[in-house]
């Protein structure tokens, strides 16, 4: 079977789940860790016009990326439907990955030699959600550590706080996976909270609250250590307020479910560590500076 990793939004007609930001959506993230990092990519056609000739000098020969806008079919599953990108945006689209990804790695030290190393192929922009044939909706994929599938970047808006959000959460998840696929998970990583796990199955019936309780960011993050790691990343690099939601203490805990929220804190401060230490060792970089980095830009 071909390895696939897919961050996506499952939204179910009868049930939803509240983020904090407002957005009303359940995040599903499927990534199959038998997948390889070096899926050969296809071909890049000769620029032909001011968008192509700007994407091949500041993306194929700069970093070795190639960028699909025009619509196929090939990246979309039989069944699934997703509108193609507007033309307009993919200029716009561009420059956000500089400054939100690319941008982000060369500021700090080790980060600019470590993404040349490892930066996907491949990138696609769709213009809708990927809308599936059994009612969820496909946030954007990434396959094989060779492609990342950025879609609704028709509604790009770097002010709209959700949408942004959304993007981030995708790109800095895949690309967190590229660490442990090259040096493995901290040691004892997947101990510190090993009662908490569900599966990929039964992971969107755990609440955001019981995932906390649990010692995960998210309920997508007990579906595996692996993406249990991935999730603590992108939390991490993409929200501001992560301290204040998942590892500063409540105060005057006078109930059974205060004390267990803390409990799961204290667990996600733990993994935290454990994956900064980890993350400086494996690749050189110091995750506290590459998220200041990050957040700086929001």
């Amino acid at each position: 079977m071909k390895g696939i990793f897919k961050y996506m939004e499952k939204i179910e007609i009868k049930w939803l789940v509240q983020l904090r930001l407002g957005l009303i959506v359940l995040f599903l993230v499927s990534c199959l860790e038998e997948d390889k990092l070096d899926t050969p990519v296809s071909e890049v056609d000769a620029p032909a016009t001011d968008l192509d000739k700007y994407i091949d000098e500041n993306f194929v020969q700069e970093y070795g990326i190639a960028v699909r806008y025009r619509y196929d079919e090939k990246f979309v599953d039989p069944g699934q439907q997703v509108a193609p990108p507007k033309l307009e945006v993919i200029r716009p689209m561009l420059d956000l990955i500089d400054e939100y990804w690319i941008d982000v790695y060369a500021d700090v030290e080790g980060g600019e030699a470590y993404f040349r190393r490892y930066v996907p192929g491949e990138i696609v922009f769709l213009g809708g959600l990927i809308y599936n044939g059994d009612g969820t909706v496909t946030l954007g994929t990434a396959d094989a550590g060779a492609r990342i599938t950025f879609t609704d970047v028709n509604s790009i808006d770097v002010n709209d706080e959700e949408w942004l959000l959304r993007q981030l959460h995708t790109v800095y998840h895949e690309f967190a996976h590229i660490v442990h696929q090259n040096d493995k998970l901290p040691t004892a990583f997947e101990e510190i909270s090993a009662s908490g796990y569900s599966s990929a199955g039964s992971w969107f019936n755990v609440s955001e609250e019981e995932a906390l309780i649990r010692g995960f960011v998210s309920p997508y993050g007990t579906s595996s250590p692996n993406e249990d790691f991935a999730e603590i990343i992108a939390f991490y690099m993409a929200e501001a307020d992560f301290f204040d939601e998942y590892i500063t203490l409540e105060e005057n805990c006078s109930t059974a479910g205060c004390e267990d929220r803390n409990a799961g804190r204290k667990l996600i401060l733990e993994k935290l560590n454990s994956i900064k230490e980890h993350y400086l060792k494996s690749t050189g970089i110091d995750l506290d500076d590459l998220r200041a980095s990050a957040l700086s830009r929001l």
